[in-house]
């Protein structure tokens, strides 16, 4: 019997609450992994009810961190302090406190990040010392004081003085706004655990920090999509203002650069992702590949729907929102029509994860025409028999990690048309589909219509495919892969040991929290 570690799994937006590849992954994880049980730091941007999934036996736990919600997250949710303790730090705390003792902090904070020589050892350094502060100070008393504000703004447009655009009122309240959001964590105690595993490479790096700063916890970061590539591509497609996108960037930066920097082992789902992490610093020693692996005895060939039968149908399953990119596809729907008239497309997803997208897309599906061909089928209750209902799969995203989509198609004999974005290369090749470019629904409708008309092909495709995955992709080796790199996070972490004074204050701020208790 392995030895269990507790593994605090932090999460945004995804797992326990939400679907889509991410939640796919960390669900196999729970349910498999033999040497470890489950924290579930759940960071969402409301508070959520219920979780979406039958949760495993080694989850022990799940620490829910609502960011948007209206009321703070230690209003809604007991986080280990007590009512009178939260009470006490805000009277005790006084705007000389937060001007000698905080502001010095932020404002290098902001200088940092705007720098063009940051070092991510110096980001460390800043966000330790705000973690520290707020072990004895208010947050919200903090950052919503007029010493806080007034420093932003001044700082913000003295640094920002050459750019193509002045800073608004607006831009300056959304860019504190932001601000204040991604660091509530920082003012929220995390669970001791043997290690931390981030599943995104950026903000949500925060209480894995914390765990570093007490007790010297290991940290492992899996990129799926790189976080820092998807954050400028929406970032740059934003309305936002030029001042507002550059802040953002230069912030989002500045945490993935940090995430590098301190992680011991960084878990990427492809070799492609490797590129931007060696681009933003990270240690190409401590970066290795563990392919996602799905049930290939579930997800197996079987026959098509008898109400499909002779209708030349295409699947997907995708959350509805830009980095799907099913504009492209209802582009793509509209080109094969003209060649095969009676095509469906059976997309299968979250319809209401970004409404303004859906919309857009359901817009479009009637200005082509389209209402009798293209279908946003919503929720699928049996993902292992969804992809069984086309003749082929497709998957025209924008950007992507290792897709769990297109490995559940190949393990079910069903070929793919997909667009060539993170590792999807990594899993399919010319045997098994066809790799188009990104947002050319030509060429993605010419793919799906020459697949469609040659059912050979389609067959040898199909056959190639499942023994690709039955070969490379199974559950089994994905799940020894990350046994094993908990085992050797455990017995080689890159410690980096606290100075005595800050080991010693941090014990005081220990001692202190248990004499309220």
């Amino acid at each position: 019997m392995k030895k269990k570690y507790d593994v605090l799994l932090i999460l945004e937006g995804t797992y326990p609450y939400n679907g889509g590849g991410v939640s796919t992954w960390s669900h196999m994880l729970c349910n498999e992994i033999k040497n470890a049980n489950f924290i579930l730091y759940s960071i969402n941007a409301q508070y959520e009810s219920k979780p979406k999934y039958e949760l495993s036996s080694n989850v022990k736990d799940v620490l829910q961190v609502p960011l948007w919600s209206p009321l703070e997250p230690q209003e809604m949710i007991n986080y280990g302090k007590h009512f009178y303790t939260i009470v006490e730090e805000k009277e005790q705390l006084n705007e000389a406190t937060i001007t000698e003792e905080f502001v010095p902090i932020f404002r290098r904070m902001i200088t940092n990040i705007y720098s063009d020589t940051r070092k991510a050892e110096d980001f460390d350094d800043i966000i330790f010392r705000m973690w520290r502060f707020f072990q004895l100070h208010d947050y919200k008393k903090t950052m919503q004081s007029m010493a806080v504000w007034r420093t932003f703004c001044s700082l913000v447009v003295e640094l920002s003085r050459n750019t193509k655009e002045e800073a608004t009122l607006n831009d300056l309240t959304f860019g504190m706004r932001w601000i204040y959001r991604f660091l509530i964590p920082l003012s929220i105690d995390v669970p001791k655990a043997d290690i931390s595993h981030l599943t995104i490479s950026g903000f949500p790096v925060i209480p894995a920090l914390v765990l570093k700063y007490k007790y010297n916890t290991p940290m492992i970061a899996t990129e799926h999509g790189v976080f820092i590539r998807e954050r400028l591509l929406a970032i740059n497609s934003s309305e936002y203002s030029y001042f507002l996108k550059k802040m953002l960037i230069k912030f989002s930066e500045s945490i993935t650069e940090l995430v590098y920097y301190k992680a011991d082992l960084i878990l990427s789902v492809n070799k492609f992702n490797m590129i931007w992490e060696k681009m933003y610093g990270a240690n190409p020693e401590i970066i290795e590949v563990i392919y996602n692996g799905i049930d290939h005895n579930l997800f197996v060939p079987a026959p098509k729907p008898e109400a499909l039968v002779g209708i030349p149908t295409v699947v997907a399953a995708a959350r509805i929102f830009d980095l799907k990119d099913i504009i492209t596809m209802i582009k793509s729907c509209h080109v094969v029509k003209q060649q095969i008239p009676n095509v469906q497309y059976l997309v299968y997803g979250d319809n209401n994860a970004v409404p303004e997208y859906t919309k857009e897309c359901e817009d479009l599906i009637k200005e082509l025409e389209l209402q009798d061909n293209f279908k946003l089928a919503g929720y699928h209750s049996k993902p292992h028999q969804l992809f069984c209902e086309g003749d082929i799969s497709i998957l025209t995203s924008i950007s992507e990690g290792f897709p769990y989509t297109v490995l559940e198609s190949m393990s079910c004999g069903i070929p793919v048309v997909a667009t060539d974005v993170g590792g999807v290369t990594e899993a399919l090749d010319e045997n098994c589909g066809f790799i188009c470019k990104p947002k050319d629904y030509q060429e993605i409708g010419n793919s799906v219509i020459t697949l469609l008309q040659n059912s050979e092909l389609r067959a040898r495709m199909g056959i190639n495919a499942r023994r690709k995955v039955t070969e490379n992709f199974t559950i089994g080796k994905f799940i020894r892969e990350y046994e094993e790199a908990y085992e050797k996070v455990i017995g080689n972490p890159t410690r980096q040991e606290l100075p005595e004074s800050e080991s010693l204050y941090i014990h005081l701020t220990e001692r202190k929290a248990m004499e309220a208790s």
